[in-house]
């Protein structure tokens, strides 16, 4: 065992104790972040004109501060890029973390120097988690990679501006640097086609030992390794690769690929990072779900999704919350956002210690017959029928097709890219459709009431997905594609990319 294997067995255990410490007493973990919060915020302009002064319990705050999004909290938020002071937080943020809106343009999340080092303890806990479950150390002797935006920084505005992912890039801590791939000047490299290119000129010769980053393009990575290196399989170029770390999308709809591509399954932990906050990683790679980071300065808040339309929806804390509810989760943090709504939906699937799974989108679902589809059950739905029968998929989007003609019956509309298309893709598309209705008995009975037809498949051309990002300006990165939506925007973008011979 080397001495960075040991030094890393003594720091898990450490940090592992630490967890424990605060995952075993959840409510109060709360309370303290919830007051210290409050006390913080209190003479900043938006505690003065939510008095938070006279504060004294989360009853009291929910009363006074109602659930917002970026727009709801655009006119303090707007001021404090202008670099105003004591506006969401005390004094000015370190950073603003620049991300894209689907109805406000780009939105500025701030980070403050309370904020940002959560950040990078998350990243570093849950693979310190890692190590102590696994008893598996050898992999920090070989390189790691992590595929991430620029850390280039926009300093013509008062605060310096940058993507989460790039922004944190400057602050990896010196004992992995040595270890850490791709290199900075790799990095600032904007167009992500060339900077693949740069990153697998630097690590092909390499001893890669964890690789990270968003599925889809982790999954662009390996393709371009294997073609370019003539060999089969990832583990041939790396050997030593034992350890894949993403976020950002549900891993299941591509496990089948990247195993194939891999050459073996190997071990694999889940983060969930936001610009709004470190939310949760996977504390134990073998359980099921992320553990919600209750000691991260976040105070969390969660609607029932079936509530959600209520004029005054229950805003419901740890302790009011149940297993299997999808929620919509509400984050009051030390950057200052209040009651702030990200738009993703969550999961409990324990609440000793408190683990969750993301569910979906709030406004990325499918519900043009009243069916009110999410992403958990499309990803589920396909993960299903990938696993039933010879397919491989590379990406997918649903989208409702309303305008049919000469009497036919509406219908979901899959747009799929098959890496390996199904030798029956009427099979296929029966156990997408009748996984689909066990899940979501609205959509069965719309279909049994003849209201839909059940759904239909529009086979596309190889690199269909990274073309339409392409397209968009958003290839690379940590941009993800919406995996379903309630009009055709997206679907009638990529009608242009349907093979021929496309099966219904």
């Amino acid at each position: 065992m080397s001495l960075k294997e040991f030094a890393a067995k003594i720091f898990a255990n450490r940090q592992v104790k630490k967890t424990t410490n605060w995952a075993s007493n959840p409510i109060e973990t709360q309370n303290i972040v919830f007051r210290s919060l409050i006390q913080k915020a209190k003479n900043t302009e938006f505690g003065k004109d939510h008095q938070f002064d006279s504060i004294n319990t989360i009853a009291d705050y929910q009363k006074q501060v109602p659930v917002r999004d970026y727009e709801g909290l655009r006119t303090y938020i707007d001021r404090m890029v202008e670099g105003e002071e004591d506006i969401l937080w005390p004094g000015k943020p370190i950073y603003l973390s620049k991300t894209s809106g689907t109805t406000s343009g780009a939105k500025y999340i701030p980070l403050t120097k309370e904020s940002l080092p959560y950040h990078i303890q998350a990243a570093r806990d849950a693979i310190l988690h890692y190590i102590y479950h696994s008893k598996k150390t050898k992999f920090v002797n070989g390189k790691m990679i992590f595929l991430q935006g620029s850390p280039t920084l926009d300093k013509s505005k008062s605060i310096p501006t940058g993507r989460l992912s790039g922004i944190v890039a400057h602050y990896v801590p010196s004992y992995l640097q040595s270890n850490r791939l791709p290199s900075f000047e790799t990095n600032c490299i904007e167009d992500w086609e060339q900077k693949v290119e740069a990153i697998i000129k630097e690590t092909l010769p390499e001893n890669m030992s964890v690789i990270s980053g968003i599925p889809p393009w982790v999954q662009m990575y390996f393709e371009r390794l294997i073609e370019l290196s003539g060999k089969k399989t990832i583990k041939e170029i790396f050997p030593q690769f034992s350890l894949f770390i993403y976020g950002g999308v549900n891993y299941k709809p591509y496990e089948s690929l990247m195993t194939k591509l891999i050459g073996e399954k190997i071990d694999s932990i889940e983060l969930y990072p936001a610009s709004e906050g470190f939310i949760a990683y996977q504390d134990h790679y073998q359980k099921e779900g992320m553990l919600l980071l209750l000691n991260s300065g976040i105070f969390y808040e969660f609607i029932p999704l079936d509530k959600l339309s209520e004029d005054d929806p229950p805003r419901l804390t740890l302790q009011d919350v149940e297993l299997g509810v999808n929620y919509l989760i509400l984050l009051s943090t030390n950057a200052g956002l209040w009651s702030y709504n990200i738009g993703d939906t969550v999961k409990f699937v324990s609440l000793d210690p408190f683990r969750i799974v993301v569910s979906g989108r709030v406004k990325h679902y499918t519900s043009a017959f009243g069916e009110h589809v999410i992403a958990e059950e499309v990803e589920r739905s396909i993960s299903f029928a990938i696993e039933g029968s010879d397919a491989e998929v590379s990406e997918f989007h649903l989208a409702p097709r309303v305008d049919t003609k000469d009497g036919e019956l509406p219908y979901h509309e899959w747009f799929i890219e098959f890496t390996n298309p199904p030798s029956k893709m009427e099979d296929f598309a029966q156990i997408l459709n009748s996984k689909l209705c066990e899940l979501n008995p609205y959509y069965k009975d719309l279909i049994e009431g003849r209201i839909i037809q059940p759904l239909k498949i529009q086979t596309l051309r190889t690199g269909s997905f990274n073309d339409y990002m392409r397209s968009r300006g958003k290839l690379g990165g940590q941009n993800k594609l919406p995996r379903l939506a309630n009009d055709r925007m997206i679907a009638e973008q990529l009608e242009q990319y349907i093979l021929k011979e496309s099966n219904d």
